[in-house]
């Protein structure tokens, strides 16, 4: 068994490549911007979504294509999602050798962290993982999950738990 241990961690500020700007890494940082990092994206080419986010001021991208030594040391995270196993496998040894945090989508082997699914509303923050195995079971629970954070009662089921607790410190 080699399950990962869930950790929430604070990025806010917090130095993130993205090297590659295809689906997977826009959903990426889509998720990711949720959480106000600094977000730089290296590709040759960007989806709208990414290059809108860029003029938005919530991203940097930089149209280029990966070149070895060049991942600052001060980076906290990167995520290799390009299209090429090779540049993946690249990224993935620099930032061992520099000791930052690193994913590849393609790969889980080589991983330090799964990037889970994400349920989200106000302070809650739901994170969703199957092992990096079963993509399929994440998103449907992800999806269900999502749906009743989102849209079926969140915060009535807070404001009951709220009663309730209050209930017992009064006594009643």
């Amino acid at each position: 068994m080699n399950r990962k241990f869930p950790v929430f961690l604070d990025i806010a500020g917090k130095e993130i490549h993205i090297y590659g700007a295809g689906k997977i890494a826009t959903r990426r940082v889509e998720t990711l911007l949720l959480f106000a990092p600094c977000l730089t994206v290296h590709a040759p080419e960007f989806s709208i979504q990414l290059q809108k986010a860029a003029l938005e001021e919530k991203l940097r991208i930089q149209r280029e294509v990966f070149q070895p030594g060049s991942i600052p040391r001060d980076t906290f995270m990167v995520l290799a999602a390009t299209d090429d196993p090779a540049v993946n496998n690249s990224i993935y040894e620099e930032c061992r050798e520099k000791g930052i945090l690193v994913n590849v989508c393609s790969d889980q082997t080589r991983c330090d962290f799964h990037f889970p699914g994400i349920a989200v509303k106000d302070d809650l923050v739901i994170g969703i993982n199957a092992g990096g195995k079963d993509h399929r079971l994440a998103k449907r629970w992800t999806d269900k999950i999502r749906k009743e954070v989102e849209e079926d009662g969140y915060d009535i089921q807070a404001e009951k738990a709220s009663d309730n607790s209050k209930s017992e410190e009064d006594g009643t």
